[in-house]
């Protein structure tokens, strides 16, 4: 349901963004087939002195497009009319109609075109410049929280293309740090960009660039190289995010502990999640006392027998033999809660959540 309303709503901003585009189109057809067959029912006498019908002046200027005029006129202000509606109306209206009706009813070929009418439509969305793997996941998860997002991926043949266009995401084919791939994707009224590409120097320029084009844009940047980070930060005020730092905690704990579901980092801690089943220690604690004592706070909790977790388990909730418990700690108070339950090996239904890579 959810999806048909968001694709409702998408085809009405393109319905209007393809007729604020042509208005050109719209007002020479208004000025062709409603006031011109006037102009004709006006000035236009019939040998036996009668004036034409609306009618017969509409289909006249109507088959006019064509160089087949309808009526024998001999008025001098119709036969200058006569001459110039049809290279006029061929070069405006007939070019404007065919290019109208291309847009519309050929959205899935996904051209720059298309791409520019969808992306006139947006206010406050996301521009993801990359259509690999960890754009692919931005994406994906920018769209599960609502936001509306438009992608810009050089290849054609790229990881994750295919996918996009499949899930309806507007994808552009283009060079990024080309001059008009940024005004595309209308990135003056943005809220964020985030230049998920394979190479740090073109996702510093296509920061700056989106930075100079909107200077209240948020700015995300992937960068390979650690020594940039801080330096990209302090200097052009923007998130820089290296994968090698996010990547590094959780590939080394997952080689030292098994038990381990996610690391980051905050500030100097390192911060873990892991899953615990209550079977030594913890059974007839509760939640707060988990906390105060181990510095663990249980994200989720589920019962023993039961399928569905609890999120965020209040502190006063007590703990039972075989529930199974998501806590996030600093590293060196899970290794204590670890030594306290004297759990060795995960749970078989803890799951290692995939980092960013």
């Amino acid at each position: 349901m959810l999806n048909a309303r968001r694709r409702l709503v998408m085809n009405l901003r393109y319905l209007r963004a393809l007729l604020k585009r042509f208005r050109p189109t719209m007002l020479m057809a208004v000025l062709l087939f409603g006031l011109m067959p006037l102009l004709y029912q006006w000035r236009h006498v019939t040998p036996e002195g009668n004036r034409v019908s609306l009618g017969k002046a509409l289909r006249h200027v109507y088959f006019l497009l064509y160089g087949q005029p309808y009526l024998d006129v001999d008025d001098s202000l119709l036969m200058f009319v006569d001459m110039v509606i049809p290279p006029v109306g061929i070069a405006v209206l007939v070019d404007g109609v065919v290019r109208f009706a291309y847009l519309f009813f050929a959205r899935h070929r996904q051209d720059k075109e298309w791409f520019e009418v969808i992306a006139e439509t947006l206010t406050g969305h996301v521009v993801v410049c990359g259509a690999g793997r960890v754009g692919y996941r931005v994406v994906s998860q920018l769209r599960a929280l609502g936001k509306d997002v438009v992608v810009v991926e050089k290849r054609e043949e790229a990881a994750f293309v295919a996918v996009l266009r499949d899930e309806q995401v507007p994808l552009l084919i283009d060079d990024i740090r080309s001059h008009q791939c940024l005004p595309r994707t209308n990135v003056m009224k943005a809220a964020a960009i985030v230049c998920a590409t394979d190479d740090d120097l073109a996702n510093l320029n296509i920061a700056l660039d989106a930075r100079k084009m909107n200077p209240d844009i948020r700015v995300v940047i992937r960068l390979f190289d650690d020594d940039l980070v801080a330096k990209v930060r302090d200097t052009f005020k923007a998130e820089a995010l290296s994968s090698s730092s996010l990547a590094a905690p959780a590939m080394a704990l997952a080689a030292l502990d098994p038990r381990i579901v996610h690391s980051f980092r905050i500030g100097t801690h390192l911060m873990v999640v892991s899953v615990f089943e209550a079977r030594q220690g913890l059974p007839g604690m509760s939640i707060s006392e988990v906390r105060d004592r181990f510095g663990g706070l249980t994200l989720s909790m589920r019962r023993r027998g039961e399928r569905a977790e609890r999120l965020h388990p209040s502190g006063e909730t007590r703990i039972e033999a075989g529930d199974a418990l998501t806590v996030q700690a600093e590293y060196g108070d899970y290794r204590k809660l670890r030594a306290f339950t004297q759990e060795a090996e995960a749970p078989v239904f803890a799951t290692r959540t995939e980092g960013l890579t």
